[in-house]
């Protein structure tokens, strides 16, 4: 494979990186800042609004991690040791983090919808079912390319023998 063709997935891996930790450094606190003076203020809605940021906080590390096993695998392609078992091991990390976002906000969505409830704003659960779908859809397709990975492994394996 080209390295313009890899360069280029690396720029779209760092450009998925960029908006989730402006959202964690910059927009996210600003939402704590206001759900920690709700909370003091003894209402409950501010604990659930802290109970929720607090998993896309804790969510932002197996994405982080998924990103980086994704550059690894781009780097094993450049190498030209893509069909090898470290490759299947990064596609079995980045389904195992797909997994664990989708858990993440699975355990959020009820909490998100009694926020949408009382803010009236349906599209809040919307966001976190498109969430949990794409984070599905992501350990799904990494699961059928490790699976295919190791097959053709194996076959390359066996000709290897076979000669």
């Amino acid at each position: 494979m080209k390295l313009s063709s890899t360069r280029f997935l690396r720029f779209a891996v760092f450009m998925m990186g960029v908006p989730v930790l402006a959202l964690c450094l910059f927009g996210l606190p600003r939402i704590v800042s206001v759900a920690f003076e709700e909370a003091a203020n003894g209402a409950t809605l501010g604990y659930m609004v802290l109970g929720i940021l607090t998993l896309m906080y804790v969510s932002a590390i197996p994405f982080y991690v998924a990103l980086y096993q994704a550059l690894k695998l781009l780097n094993y392609i450049d190498k030209n040791i893509a069909f090898s078992q470290v490759s299947v091991n990064a596609l079995k990390k980045i389904r195992t983090c797909a997994i664990t976002i989708c858990g993440l906000y699975v355990l959020a969505l009820p909490f998100v919808f009694i926020v949408a409830e009382w803010d009236d704003a349906p599209g809040l659960v919307l966001i976190g079912l498109v969430i949990v779908g794409a984070s599905m859809v992501i350990a799904v397709f990494a699961a059928v390319l490790k699976k295919l990975l190791q097959e053709a492994i194996n076959i390359k394996t066996e000709n290897d023998l076979t000669v």
